[in-house]
């Protein structure tokens, strides 16, 4: 889990078609949540307050989503998340890298170095005395999960000088940087900088590996981490970090195998399914002992009421301890819906007063649709077998279904590829299981194309020709056409358990790669063409439109028209019910009170979830 793609990317140290046939795994060309959520980028940079900002200076991204806060950042190349490193010193990150503010390569891309993301702060108001001991502390990792940067590569910062309109470089991240973050701490008591206007950046100066021949695997590369920026006065050079307990790393899944799978099967297994507990992570920040509370609360999203809540009491925790605790669930999820379910697990900490709020809470969307799934539906690299040998190499991902059920679609998240090398022609391959490695093949689809999913996860949805009756193991894979790299989406943040194969040389090998491959079999009722690869929920046809929009928006449940007595519940991705409303066919629903951002939205009638999908609202 923990392994940095550093040490894949020595496999690509020598040309590809030149060397035996191997697994490897390489950055993305392409970050799929930036480019879905371009449109909220750009509607964003004219509500941007001009205002110049007062001490203190404070972010740890903990309560931004994608983009850096506007009230904070002037620019929007950096990506937040929560999933490129798992030594956060708090919930989220800002992600410096090789990707712009689209979530494609930059223009300027290559093996050469050049000027790629910036983080860039609003003016803000320095106008003070050089004896007020006013300092900028942050902390960087270099690499994280993914690529470390290589010599030549560099993380600067600059300081903006008001009255001369100039740059200035204050910092540079030193060479041969080691794993985990950093604190830095810089005075500024220098006249041109304590000024009102003044601003600070950070540059990312990346390259793209000069080894890697082959385009299909070029990709991002040199990634900086940055947390816990914080600028005030009265400080000191010890004064690294405030006082704080924060949440460290996501919540997964509560269930035993899966992160996802099927609301029919688990409704028939959920005893043997559901997991013993929910997993946090938190982290005190401060120089004395603490005392927190763990509390939890799991909500049946689609009706709408609270399921289940309880507290895991209070303890101390030491100065600079990291805390994993897994918290006791006796719970098994139920819900009146049919052939879906959503389930919003709330974990929040219970502080001192004086301690910031906005990172003691964390929230994890328990999602049964049709699929079994266990990446967590971000890609943080790229996977494939590539160099000489590697045609008809094949990858086989294995999965249980509980009962018998119906295949019906494979869902693969494929990255684009630089200069679109990676589209190539692939067979759809199901394999029985054979004492745990793939047996009989008992479907096949060939000539399948590699394609990009349209939706926020970037899955695409390849439907069988013919449905495939399944109980127990299988194996759900490809079998490659040529010796081209596929960059199939890869999850550094899953181990594959022994679960991922891969056919060389005539034998079946277990993967080497530390991560999974974004691969999620589709079973139940036959798919529909209008199913096929709508946004987030293929299963929920609920339509939105616009979307993205500002003022006002339409909903209609698949081709069907709407009836009267239709609730519409909008929740935001805190968890927190914003808007409720009912909704009557062809009238418009007013969302102009809502700020920007990113919401759930759920359909309902007669206590029955019609259907949930993902709104975005940008002015």
């Amino acid at each position: 889990m923990q392994k940095n793609i550093l040490a894949y990317i020595a496999l690509l140290l020598f040309y590809g078609n030149c060397i035996n046939a191997q697994e490897v795994v390489t950055g993305l060309s392409r970050n799929i949540y930036l480019q879905a959520n371009k449109s909220l980028s750009e509607s964003t940079k004219s509500t941007q307050s001009a205002d110049t900002l007062e001490l203190p200076f404070f972010d740890d991204f903990s309560d931004s989503y994608i983009y850096p806060d506007s009230k904070r950042w002037k620019d929007k190349f950096a990506f937040i998340n929560n999933t490129y490193s798992v030594k956060q010193i708090s919930a989220g990150v800002a992600t410096l890298d090789a990707l712009d503010s689209d979530g494609r390569l930059y223009e300027t891309a290559s093996s050469f170095v050049f000027e790629a993301d910036h983080l860039t702060s609003k003016p803000i108001n320095l106008n003070y005395n050089s004896d007020d001991n006013i300092y900028l502390s942050f902390f960087y990792e270099a690499g994280g999960l993914s690529d470390k940067p290589e010599p030549g590569d560099s993380l600067v910062l600059q300081f903006w000088a008001p009255a001369e309109q100039e740059w200035f470089r204050i910092w540079k991240a030193p060479l041969n940087e080691t794993n985990g973050f950093k604190p830095v701490i810089i005075n500024i008591a220098d006249s041109r900088f304590l000024k009102k206007g003044f601003r600070f950046r950070f540059i990312n100066h990346a390259s793209l590996s000069s080894a890697v021949s082959d385009p299909s695997m070029a990709g991002n590369s040199d990634i900086w981490n940055i947390d816990y920026i914080l600028l005030d006065k009265n400080r000191h050079p010890a004064d690294t970090i405030p006082p704080d307990v924060a949440f460290t790393l996501p919540v997964r899944s509560v269930l035993k195998t899966y992160e996802e799978m099927p609301w029919n099967q688990f409704r028939q297994v959920f005893l043997s399914e559901m997991g013993p507990y929910i997993t946090i992570n938190y982290r005190n920040n401060d120089r004395i002992v603490r005392n927190v509370t763990r509390s939890f609360q799991i909500t049946d999203v689609y009706n709408n009421s609270v399921v289940h809540s309880f507290t895991a009491g209070a303890t101390n925790i030491d100065s600079g301890a990291v805390v994993t605790y897994n918290a006791g669930l006796i719970y098994t999820f139920n819900s009146s819906s049919t052939d879906s379910a959503l389930f919003r697990i709330k974990c929040y900490l219970t502080t001192d007063a004086f301690d910031r709020k906005q990172n003691d809470t964390i929230v994890y969307y328990q999602r049964f649709g049709r699929c079994f799934a266990y990446d967590d539906g971000t890609s943080e690299g790229g996977y494939g077998i590539s160099g000489l040998g590697s045609r008809n190499a094949m990858l086989a991902y294995r999965f249980k279904s509980f009962v018998p059920d119906t295949l019906r679609a494979v869902q693969i998240c494929f990255n684009d590829s630089y200069q679109n090398a990676n589209q190539r022609a692939f067979d759809l391959m199901v394999w029985d299981n054979n004492k745990g490695i793939p047996g009989n093949v008992i479907y096949t689809q060939e000539d399948m194309v590699v394609k990009q999913g349209e939706s926020i996860n970037g899955f695409y949805t390849y439907v069988l020709d013919k449905p495939v009756e399944i109980i127990g193991d299988f194996f759900v894979g490809w079998r490659q056409r040529s010796e081209t790299f596929l960059n199939a989406g890869f999850d550094l943040n899953t181990p594959h358990n022994g679960r991922q194969l891969y056919y060389l040389n005539g034998e079946w090998n277990v993967s080497q790669m530390s991560g999974s491959v974004m691969i999620r079999p589709v079973f139940g009722p036959e798919i529909k063409s209008s199913d096929i690869n709508n946004p987030l929920y293929n299963e929920m046809r609920i339509k939105i439109w616009p979307n993205p929009a500002s003022e006002y928006i339409y909903i209609g449940i698949g081709n069907q028209p709407l009836v009267s007595d239709i609730g519409i519940t909008i929740i935001d991705l805190a968890g927190r019910i914003i808007l409720k409303s009912n909704y009557y066919n062809s009238d418009r629903l007013d969302i102009s009170a809502l700020p920007a951002g990113i919401y759930f939205v759920s359909a309902s009638a007669k206590s029955k979830i019609l259907g949930t999908t993902r709104l975005i609202i940008s002015r």
